[in-house]
């Protein structure tokens, strides 16, 4: 997060304090329940959304929604 004493900074695609883009969440998940590994969504990510997202990250994604679902 870059400094901006005056407050005057708004990022456009991501907001301020704003881990991941919106929606990134849904398409790793059902990319995940296709059955693509991790490191096959993380490339159909870099190649239709031109979007790094690490393989820790999708991990990290889909572990929370498995949390989710056997509760």
């Amino acid at each position: 997060m870059p400094r901006d004493r005056e407050g005057s900074f708004e990022p456009k695609i991501v907001r301020k304090r704003q881990k991941r883009l919106s929606g990134v969440d849904e398409v790793v998940i059902s990319l995940a329940a296709k059955g693509l590994t991790t490191g096959e969504v993380q490339a159909r990510l870099a190649e239709v959304y031109g979007a790094d997202v690490s393989r820790q990250t999708i991990s990290t994604i889909t572990d929370k929604v498995l949390e989710d679902m056997t509760e």
